[in-house]
């Protein structure tokens, strides 16, 4: 958590009246005499040192465009407290040089090794309400912020009720995918092609929206997510929505195949190609033509691969992207086709391509349009709509194979328990912990016990061992631990305050919601809250 208070305001003129008072009488109607307004009464010292003396800063900052020697008397008065930064500013009250100063002051903030570490703190009290409003719009979006305000020897932490990321700004500006709105319009249930894609939360929408738009446009996609996200029924349902519905739709799982067949299995061999190659063999670019190439776990191909790959997936200039050449192993002549390449990894490819696993040439020739599908623990709300769809589907799968099969329903205790259930292994999981309830369950009615004994015998997954028992060395790192413990409990609060920042603050005992801000973004949780 911000272990660091960092304060950044304004001087503002009730700051100089209150000093003034302070000094000789010639020096003090000097400053009087040019900053209008009230003298202060006795024991008024002005919005910023009544905020100094009251609440604890390990920094301060001080924004003045006024001249420099009350500057440096001003900072002499404070005892020496805060350091000061002189700006140009002709107008207090010109909005666009106010932001671009506050902008430009906080922009370094950000850039600081330590910014992690730091509580930014804003106060609204000094200066015009043009300056307080820009601080208002900055530290409510760009830089989540801690707001103070003063009166008459008192100080408090003023709580915004509103965040302008969510409440003000539309949730489009916050998210690039729901610029275009018209993405999540739509139930995939309602997209041609999409109709066996189960659920209906914003972040399947936009998925759905995205791959229905990248259906109508022959280049290649990256599929990004998890296992068992439905990655493969995601590009049957793009080839299925566009204009090679009628061509073939031929999968690879990349990460199934050895590496040395894998290069056969692709591009097809000539006859005495290699020891076993008693004929001549087509490969998945052939047989593909016409059609959608699925390649699936493509982060799984070794370095040479990837080369072959990517000169298979280079067209002739002036070509369409689908008009591609290779050649099988063995010739010495290059073949043609017209394929289009949806390519799909559980992997993070760019991380990939800064540690050199990953050609990044071949990424971006893969990822010209990139489709990320959400895991089931941020589809929570779709969780019972899949798991009656999916034991609707194995009874009538039962029932055609036995007549004498009981039709299987599934109590609310269960219902309850899938929803909670964390499910590593995502849709695929879920699917078969059904199945092998349903195959195993004498009753009508499938209870929470039957579904714990078939997560029984389906293998555990690291992420849901005991954090408290992981084994030491071996790359193990106290942060990032502790990093996954708060991930997971933010998660689990903003997902229980439906997004409510100002509900999730008290679910999780902090303070304010400025500091639950920063930390969400610090931390990179994201999610579907609604």
């Amino acid at each position: 958590m911000p272990n660091k208070r960092l304060l950044l305001q304004w001087i503002g003129h009730s700051d100089l009246r209150a000093m003034a008072v302070s000094l000789s009488a010639a020096q003090r109607d000097t400053i009087l005499a040019e900053i209008k307004g009230p003298v202060p009464e006795a024991g008024d010292f002005g919005p910023t040192k009544t905020l100094l003396d009251t609440q604890p800063f390990d920094e301060i900052c001080l924004l003045s465009n006024y001249r420099a020697e009350w500057n440096k008397r001003y900072l002499d008065w404070l005892g020496g407290k805060a350091k000061l930064v002189r700006v140009d500013l002709k107008k207090p009250t010109d909005y666009v040089s106010i932001f671009r100063i506050a902008d430009a002051e906080l922009a370094k903030i950000r850039k600081r090794a330590d910014w992690p570490e730091i509580e930014l703190c804003l106060h609204l009290s000094p200066g015009t309400p043009a300056m307080a409003a820009v601080w208002l719009l900055l530290g409510k979006t760009r830089y989540p912020a801690t707001f103070y305000e003063t009166f008459v020897g008192r100080s408090w932490v003023t709580e915004i009720p509103f965040d302008l990321t969510i409440d003000v700004i539309p949730e489009l500006l916050r998210n690039p995918d729901l610029r275009l709105r018209h993405l999540a319009a739509e139930s995939p249930s309602e997209i041609l092609g999409f109709e066996q894609i189960a659920g209906d939360c914003q972040a399947l929408r936009i998925a759905v929206g995205r791959a229905k738009r990248a259906a109508m446009r022959s280049v290649p996609v990256l599929l990004l997510g998890e296992s068992g996200t439905g990655k493969e029924m995601f590009a049957r349902a793009i080839r299925d929505a566009g204009p090679r519905r009628n061509g073939p739709f031929v999968p690879v799982n990349c990460a199934a195949i050895s590496r040395d067949l894998l290069e056969s299995e692709l591009f097809g061999h000539k006859k005495g190609a290699f020891t076993g190659a008693d004929r001549d063999r087509a490969g998945a670019f052939e047989h593909a033509h016409g059609g959608t190439l699925f390649l699936d776990e493509i982060g799984e191909c070794d370095a040479s691969m990837q080369a072959k790959l990517l000169r298979a997936l280079q067209p002739d200039p002036g070509a369409g992207p689908c008009q591609l050449k290779f050649r099988a192993v063995g010739d010495s002549e290059e073949r043609s086709c017209d394929v289009r390449v949806i390519a799909a990894t559980n992997r993070d490819l760019l991380k990939a391509v800064g540690e050199g696993r990953f050609r990044e040439d071949l990424y971006y020739r893969l990822a010209v349009i990139t489709i990320r599908l959400p895991a089931l623990r941020e589809r929570k709300a779709d969780i019972p709509g899949l798991v009656a769809s999916f034991l609707d589907r194995i009874n009538r799968q039962f029932r055609e194979e036995d007549a004498s099969y009981r039709h299987k329903s599934i109590g609310d205790d269960a219902i309850s328990f899938v929803s909670r259930h964390h499910w590593p292994g995502n849709i695929r999981q879920l699917q078969n912990v059904l199945l092998q309830a349903a195959v195993m369950c004498d009753r009508d009615e499938l209870r929470r016990g039957d579904l714990e004994a078939a997560l029984a015998e389906t293998p555990e997954d690291p992420r849901n061992r005991n954090p408290l028992d992981l084994p030491l060395g071996s790359g193990f790192n106290l942060d990032e631990q502790l990093n996954e413990i708060h991930r997971h409990y933010l998660r689990r609060a903003m997902a229980e305050a439906g997004g409510v920042l100002a509900k999730a603050t008290k679910l999780l005992g902090m303070n304010n919601y400025q500091t639950l801000s920063h930390r969400l973004k610090q931390l990179g949780v994201e999610g579907d809250w609604k």
